[in-house]
């Protein structure tokens, strides 16, 4: 589904999430009747161009969530579910940045650099704001342009913001034809210059002092901890987001510490000094955060001065982070696989739930005779006449046999004309009121309910008491809303509540003791 008048952003269904960036690149000019494969390798070939361009800068640096990167489409011949956007050959990325907002404003900065060393590809960004670069340049925009009429008009072109006036199309244009317009040198769509100034106040120091969003802290973690951090620096990025948007589950797994506090044999692990690369935004993440050492955990003393308890508190909570995102990683990758599933499948399968089917087997269709079906509810409901029991009696004699032919049209005939549609409602009903109040009787449901006062019975026979005892007498429902409300208002202790409010809006005022009363 493409973008729309109604919809600026074009995702058809679900809005984007609010900290996430979202990108597409497309070749110029778009290729054309090529088969699935050659299209398929062209893109790969513009993939690793792009990537390689831009590994000396992404193997150096640290997001705060996510890694810029694009990636080609599951099948380029086929809508993309990440852009919604038409069978158009393209690639693209999506970029989780979380609080750190100038990560969004580095990876606008890579797609105009990319556009800028290879012209002739053209790219897009939106996040939920829908074309969030025109809001930056709000105060600069052309008085047409607003989010209704924004869609498939705005394009990152050449290392320059380009923007299809309405002059060239008046309408919503496909995006094949704004791609074709874009390309199209005698054609000028280029962004008015306070409009490209804007942009460029955000991202004119972008990517090359990208390495000022970065702190290095020096921290006191356990040896394993340390070493991921050396083989994988960019982890820091989950163990953070692992610590800060912890709950309470995941803080059952940083109490135990199972992981990475503990040796092969269960045995303490060594504490290290070490220094951690990581943003910003990730360094007061941790700071701002009070968080008590989980129980065994090998803090050392205030006596030993602040700078070496700030460096094993800060190291503490990476390490908690580190924990609870393994744990939560591992408990998802086991969940619906793995042994404990087999073994699950298994009993379930020596139980017979799956009635001795294999794997793939279509189900069968079920044979259902509707005539035996209503003759099978008549005996069921209880016919109200001789003429009724008896054609039941007869059809159980029938049924029991296998060539009885259950199509005679005479019967059906006969049945349709002694029990209508409503009566076999009322019937049914009233057959299924009777089972429930029996089967509610040997509970105690029954108690917890006020009922209306039993008949008078004159007591001259053992059996007319044992008859009330055993007939359920209607429930009082206004006696016992009336309760409720009561109850409800008196466990409020006399402040404000939903039975208090709704009493009030009846105009009714309980006194205090409305209970004892």
């Amino acid at each position: 589904m493409a973008a729309t008048a109604s919809n600026p952003f074009p995702f058809p269904s679900r809005r984007p999430p609010d900290d996430s960036l979202f990108y597409a690149v497309y070749p110029l000019p778009l290729p054309s009747g090529l088969p699935a494969p050659a299209l398929h390798a062209s893109l790969q070939s513009l993939h690793l161009s792009l990537l390689s361009h831009l590994a000396p800068f992404l193997s150096s640096h640290l997001f705060h969530r996510d890694p810029f990167t694009l990636s080609l489409p599951a099948d380029p011949a086929a809508p993309c579910a990440l852009c919604a956007s038409p069978p158009v050959p393209h690639l693209h990325g999506a970029l989780r940045f979380g609080d750190s907002l100038p990560d969004e404003w580095l990876a606008v900065s890579l797609l105009f650099a990319l556009t800028r060393a290879f012209p002739d590809i053209a790219a897009r960004a939106w996040d939920s704001d829908g074309e969030f670069l025109l809001i930056e340049a709000a105060f600069a925009l052309p008085r047409w342009l607003d989010p209704e009429s924004a869609p498939n008009r705005v394009f990152i072109f050449r290392g320059e913001l380009h923007i299809l006036p309405p002059s060239l199309f008046p309408e919503t244009p496909s995006l094949e034809a704004a791609l074709a317009a874009v390309y199209d040198d005698s054609i000028d769509t280029r962004a008015a210059d306070a409009i490209q100034a804007a942009i460029q106040r955000r991202i004119a120091w972008l990517p090359e002092k990208a390495a000022e969003n970065l702190h290095t802290a020096r921290v006191i973690v356990p040896a394993p901890v340390a070493k991921v951090l050396k083989e994988e620096p960019c982890l820091i990025a989950r163990a953070v987001e692992g610590f800060y948007d912890r709950d309470i589950d995941t803080m059952k797994h940083a109490a135990r510490m199972e992981k990475f506090l503990k040796g092969p044999g269960g045995e303490g692990v060594e504490m290290v000094r070490t220094t951690v690369r990581m943003t910003r935004a990730m360094y007061a993440q941790l700071v701002q955060q009070n968080f008590q050492a989980p129980r065994g955990y090998p803090m050392p003393r205030r006596e030993e001065g602040p700078e070496k308890w700030m460096e094993a508190e800060l190291g503490m909570k990476i390490a908690c982070g580190f924990e609870m995102m393994y744990q939560e990683r591992r408990r998802q990758g086991e969940e619906g696989k793995g042994s404990t599933w087999e073994v699950y499948r298994k009993s379930l399968e020596a139980a017979g739930c799956f009635e001795g089917l294999l794997p793939g087997r279509e189900m069968e269709s079920v044979d259902l005779d509707v005539n035996q079906f209503f003759k099978a509810m008549e005996s069921v409901l209880g016919g109200g006449s001789q003429e009724q029991a008896g054609s039941d009696d007869g059809f159980d004699r029938k049924s029991s046999s296998s060539d009885i032919d259950f199509d005679d049209s005479d019967e059906d005939n006969d049945f349709a004309e002694e029990l209508g549609d409503k009566d076999v409602d009322e019937s049914f009903m009233e057959s299924y009121s009777d089972a429930l109040n029996k089967e509610l009787s040997s509970t105690t449901l029954e108690k917890s309910f006020a009922h209306a006062p039993r008949p008078e019975t004159n007591n001259e026979g053992p059996s007319d008491a044992a008859a009330t005892d055993a007939e359920m007498t209607p429930v009082d429902v206004d006696l016992n809303l009336v309760e409720s409300i009561l109850n409800s208002y008196s466990s409020q202790q006399g402040l404000p509540g939903p039975a208090s409010n709704l009493l009030g809006l009846m105009g009714v005022k309980v006194p205090p003791d409305a209970k004892k009363s």
